[in-house]
């Protein structure tokens, strides 16, 4: 006869098994099924994928195109280059010339296309990374080229640059009789405090020095009040290179205590509401652009890219109202991570566009006046750093050059001018412009005939190529022959400034479609009438583990 202590062990055992069994497959159902939903899965597999390129015929042949198709690539390819070589020469020299000593430069270099191409690419339509000034919505690079930018400078670029060098000026010279000095504050973060509490609806803000020290504060000051060790971020979602919360590639060590889940996902809202070992939730509110989806990129852009559907505004508030709500019910901090899209939506940020209540929100970019920057705002009782009953038991957080003078004085600027009629109008009607522009380009594009489309949060846009071809990335070279400046991600993310007018955005229009048409007919856009996205994707999986086994 067993002891019924024995058995009641034994049942105990078993019941605990059964619910982190239950627990398990709860986590697993609210994960996204995408890759970017499994980061250690991701992470197992790029490790797996092979270096390997195109060489000679095959570069412009990957697609098995006919012979008279690659022909005419190759002498397009060849011409575009002879025109970078003789449009871009000092810029390009220059940037030669410093590449072997930068490694950020060495890094988005190879990777503004698909590796498959990169070294051939780099080699003929190299990239400049030097520029002389910037005039209006116009950057000028060491051979006197003029391009409209759309890169927005990572999204710091916000009102133009002309509005960053008055704000810049503005705070150096408010900041010029204390100097560099550090520790002790210049007036003027008594007034950005002000204004930033009123912005932010929160009771205390801290300042750093860039959007991944602002969200590191956050996440170490929501797990020291809630004394539980897990984050919780979204599947695809960015919120700066901290280990913790950028899991899987990227991340050289495991990010144990992060949970990576479904955004807009019912089965999420089950888990926050289950588990008590959460202490906090990341969003990133560019999601709504393409929910579960990393930032699309030129590098990544092997075949076709689904078009989006429209932001959906309502549905994504709505959303984060209920995400909130059930992060309150079981003490889980929301964290609003606005270092991008802060005060591009709206004055007081997504928070504001979106109508949700964050516990506490970062800001960044734009913030900074055209300087480095990071803020944290939150509720005081988040905010505090040491517990009344246990003086000892501290949460340290601290920067060298947090709150610098002449950084505070370009916010106090910045922040001084968001009052200004001009700056409210251009709120007040930001949704009807860029719904208007993004209509006005794809009906362009579609007058052309191009594969083309594009999709935006206001100002923020992506292109979305429909043609299922492997040569998509092309079209960021077309475009930068056109006058048109991109970012190292190429056409996954345009980025404007507020200063571009009517009449300069119908010029982007007219670029954007010369460069289309020209690619078109130099046949990057050529497929197989069978082809598919899918099938493109399934060639080169299949390319890559044919080199991982050495066939």
């Amino acid at each position: 006869m067993v002891h019924p202590v024995l058995l009641a062990g034994l049942a105990g055992a078993g019941l605990l098994a059964a619910t982190k069994g239950r627990r398990r497959l709860q986590l697993s159902r609210a994960k996204h099924p995408s890759l970017g939903g499994h980061v250690r899965m991701a992470k197992r597999i790029a490790g797996q994928i092979p270096f390997y390129e195109y060489a000679g015929d095959r570069f412009f042949r990957a697609d098995d195109a006919p012979e008279e198709v690659a022909a005419r690539r190759q002498a397009a390819f060849e011409a575009l280059g002879a025109t970078y070589a003789g449009r871009f020469a000092k810029t390009l020299a220059l940037t030669k010339e410093a590449r072997a000593g930068l490694s950020d430069l060495q890094f988005t270099g190879a990777y503004r296309v698909p590796f498959q191409f990169s070294r051939r690419v780099r080699e003929t339509l190299g990239t400049g990374a030097f520029l002389d000034r910037s005039e209006g919505a116009e950057v000028i690079d060491l051979d006197g080229n003029r391009l409209i930018d759309l890169t927005g400078s990572y999204g710091v670029n916000l009102f133009g640059y002309d509005f960053y060098k008055q704000t810049i000026a503005e705070g150096a010279e408010m900041a010029a009789t204390l100097g560099p000095v550090l520790g002790a504050y210049h007036p003027c973060v008594a007034d950005n405090v002000r204004r930033l509490k009123a912005i932010s609806g929160m009771d205390e803000v801290s300042f750093h020095m860039s959007g991944t020290e602002a969200v590191m504060q956050a996440v170490r000051l929501a797990r020291y009040h809630t004394k539980r060790p897990r984050l919780v971020r979204f599947a695809g979602a960015y919120h700066g290179w901290w280990g913790d919360v950028q899991p899987g590639i990227g991340n050289p060590v495991p990010a144990d205590r992060t949970l990576t889940l479904a955004d807009m996902s019912e089965k999420t809202l089950a888990v926050l509401a289950a588990r008590k070992d959460i202490a906090c939730v990341l969003v990133n509110p560019l999601q709504a652009l393409h929910p579960n989806k990393a930032a699309p990129s030129d590098g990544q852009l092997v075949s076709a890219s689904a078009p989006a559907a429209k932001v959906d505004r309502e549905a994504y508030g709505a959303w984060l109202r209920r995400l909130a709500e059930v992060c309150r019910a079981n003490g889980i901090v929301l964290i609003l991570d606005e270092v991008f899209v802060g005060f591009r939506l709206a004055r007081s940020g997504a928070a504001e566009y979106f109508g949700v209540r964050p516990d506490l929100v970062t800001y960044g970019k734009t913030l900074g006046g055209g300087l480095p920057v990071g803020v944290l705002a939150g509720r005081h009782e988040l905010m505090k750093r040491w517990r009344d009953e246990r003086p000892v038991d501290i949460m340290f957080a601290r920067g060298t050059f947090n709150a610098h003078p002449y950084v505070m004085g370009a916010m106090n600027a910045f922040l001084r001018r968001l009052e200004t009629p001009e700056i409210e109008g251009l709120y007040r009607e930001a949704d009807a412009v860029w719904d208007a522009r993004v209509a006005r380009m794809n009906a362009a594009l579609a007058e052309a005939g191009a594969p083309l489309s594009v999709s935006h949060l206001q100002s923020i846009w992506t292109v979305h190529h429909h043609a299922p071809s492997a040569y998509n990335w092309m079209l960021q070279y077309y475009l930068r022959a056109e006058g048109l400046a991109l970012s190292w991600v190429g056409t996954g993310r345009l980025i404007f400034s507020l200063d571009i007018d009517d009449a300069l955005f119908g010029e982007i229009v007219a670029r954007f479609v010369a460069a289309a048409k020209r690619m078109q007919a130099d046949g990057w856009w050529w497929h197989a009438e069978d082809a598919t996205a899918k099938g493109v994707r399934r060639r080169l999986l299949q390319e890559a583990v044919r080199e991982r086994l050495g066939r």
